[in-house]
């Protein structure tokens, strides 16, 4: 997959984390929230997080 340089990353652990650069690979992310009401990040995750298959070999 491509690097997109509109997504920054610097979770490694993704399986869409690009291997040369801390982007996402991915065209689009999903963001949701982890409570009803969000105010501010860390009420947030990255919902189109997929942990890399070898961190679980």
């Amino acid at each position: 997959m491509d690097t997109n340089p509109s997504i920054g990353c610097i979770v490694t652990e993704c399986q869409y984390h690009s291997a040369s650069e801390d982007f996402c690979t991915l065209d689009k992310i999903m963001v949701g929230r982890t409570t009803q009401y969000s105010s501010n990040s860390k009420e947030t995750d990255c919902e189109s997080f997929i942990p890399k298959r070898d961190n679980y070999s």
